[in-house]
C-alpha cells in the first residue's frame, strides 16, 4: 500500500531579454521581447462604462465561469481589465500573452473602437460594419512574440453581447491553444523518463510522453503508477489496461468503477483502514467523449477523497479504446494539493495523457 505525501521544491522560471548592436552599421538593433504572464489569463481591453455595465457582465459570465470540477471553484481564466489608456501608459502591459480587446465599433468617440480600427485598419472596419458575421479578428504577436490577440467587434452593447455569447467556444479554444507552449516548456522543463515511457510500452503497450520529474511508485500487475511530488503537491497517474468486450464498457460507470477499484487497492494515507474514492456526491463527476489521436475516449473529471480521513483532491480520467489489440486503456491523474489552486496541475495532467499513443 503506498501513502500520499508531499515532498521536494517548487520551481521558478525566469527569462531575459537580450540586445545586439552593430558598430558598423552605427544603429542599434532592438530584440522582439517574448510575451510573459501566466498562462490561463486573458487582458481584456474595453472602455471602462463598458467594462462596468452589461457587456462587462457577459464577459465575466462566460469567461470567469468555474473551471470542471475542482474543490473549490477557480475561473477558467483570470481575467486582467485595461482601457486603452491604461494599456498605453506602461510598455510591460503591452507584454502580455493573450489579449480579448472588445468595442463597439458604431461609436467613433470609444478609445478602444479606435484601438481597434488602428490595428486592423479601416478596410476590415467597413468590412465588419456591412457583414455582421464578421465580428472577430485574429492577430499574433503584435508587441512581444508569443501573443495572441482576439478582436471582439459589434455594432452596439446588444450586438457585443450576442457576438461574445456566440464566440465564445472558439475564442477560448483558441487562447488554450496559444498556453500549449507554456505549459508544454512547464511540464517537461526537466526533460523526459526514456525509462518510464520504456516501462509503460513494454508493460501495458502504451506510449506516453512522462516528464523526468515523475518516478515509479507502483509495478504491480497490470497497473503502473507514477508519482510527482513537491513541496506544493504530489500529481500521480495511474495507467491500466482491460480486455473490451463492447461499447457500453465506455461510461461513466465504468471509469467510476476502475477509479474505485485502483484506490481501495493501492492508495491510502498513512491513517488505518483509509482508501480513496470518487466522491460524487459533493460534487457530480462529469463525463464527455472526445478523440485522442484519432481513438475514440471518454474523459472524466471529478473529485476524490480518502475514506477515514480528511483528504482529497481534483481528478482526470481517460478510457481509450484501442482497436488494434481490442483492449481499454485507462489512465486517470490526481492531485493532491491542500492549500493551493488545483486548476493548473489537472491541466497538466492532461497535457500529458493527450500525448498517448496506442501500440
Amino acid at each position: 500500500m503506498f501513502h500520499i505525501r508531499t515532498i521536494i521544491v517548487a520551481l521558478f522560471i525566469g527569462s531575459g531579454l537580450f540586445y545586439s548592436c552593430s558598430s558598423e552599421m552605427q544603429s542599434s538593433l532592438k530584440s522582439v521581447p517574448t510575451a510573459f504572464g501566466t498562462i490561463n489569463q486573458i487582458v481584456v481591453v474595453m472602455d471602462q462604462e463598458m467594462w462596468d455595465g452589461s457587456v462587462g457582465d457577459t464577459l465575466r459570465y462566460y469567461y470567469s465561469a468555474a473551471y470542471p470540477v475542482l474543490p473549490q471553484p477557480e475561473p477558467m481564466f483570470d481575467l486582467k481589465h485595461f482601457t486603452p489608456y491604461d494599456l498605453a501608459s506602461d510598455r510591460l502591459r503591452k507584454e502580455l500573452r493573450s489579449y480579448l480587446i472588445v468595442g463597439d465599433i458604431n461609436n467613433t468617440d470609444s478609445p478602444t473602437a479606435q484601438l481597434i480600427a488602428k490595428h486592423l485598419g479601416e478596410s476590415k472596419i467597413t468590412k465588419a460594419r456591412a457583414d455582421t458575421t464578421y465580428n472577430s479578428s485574429v492577430g499574433k504577436d503584435k508587441w512581444a512574440k508569443g501573443q495572441i490577440l482576439i478582436y471582439q467587434m459589434g455594432l452596439s452593447y446588444k450586438d457585443l453581447i450576442k457576438n461574445l455569447k456566440r464566440n465564445y467556444p472558439a475564442i477560448k479554444k483558441k487562447i488554450n491553444q496559444n498556453d500549449k507552449i507554456k505549459v508544454e516548456a512547464s511540464v517537461y522543463l526537466d526533460g523526459e523518463s526514456r525509462a518510464l515511457q520504456q516501462e509503460l510500452k513494454d508493460k501495458l503497450g502504451v506510449g506516453l510522453r512522462v516528464p523526468n520529474d515523475y518516478f515509479l511508485a507502483l509495478n504491480n500487475e497490470d497497473v503502473v503508477w507514477l508519482r510527482k511530488e513537491t513541496n506544493k503537491a504530489s500529481s500521480n497517474i495511474i495507467v491500466k489496461k482491460i480486455p473490451y468486450a463492447s461499447q457500453s464498457q465506455l461510461s461513466k460507470d465504468t471509469i467510476k468503477s476502475l477509479r474505485d477499484t485502483i484506490g481501495r487497492k493501492y492508495v491510502s494515507s498513512t491513517i488505518e483502514d483509509s482508501y480513496m474514492r470518487t466522491n460524487d456526491i459533493d460534487l457530480p463527476m462529469l463525463t464527455m467523449p472526445k478523440k485522442v489521436k484519432g481513438q475514440y475516449t471518454l474523459e472524466a473529471r471529478g473529485i476524490w477523497e480518502i475514506v477515514n480521513d480528511f483528504m482529497g483532491g481534483a481528478f482526470i480520467s481517460y478510457l481509450v479504446h484501442n482497436p488494434n489489440t481490442n483492449e481499454l486503456i485507462f489512465i486517470d491523474g490526481f492531485v493532491y494539493a491542500p492549500g493551493e489552486e488545483k486548476r493548473e496541475y489537472i491541466q497538466n495532467l492532461e497535457h500529458i495523457f493527450n500525448t498517448i499513443e496506442l501500440q
